[in-house]
């Protein structure tokens, strides 16, 4: 697998770890797991593309 669509997947797994644990808990800096998670799906997306030479 290519390094950017498994940091992609990794970054999007967390980012939806910390949504959920946000939800019940308040911490700071929670806000920041959607942002996790829409770099984490771009990453992926450009992952899938491949466009390898």
């Amino acid at each position: 697998m290519e390094r950017t669509f498994v940091l992609g997947l990794a970054l999007t797994v967390a980012g939806l770890v910390g949504y959920g644990v946000g939800v019940s808990t308040a911490y700071p800096g929670r806000e920041l797991t959607l942002v996790g998670i829409m770099v984490g799906l771009t990453l992926t997306a450009v992952g899938l593309g491949g466009g390898g030479s």
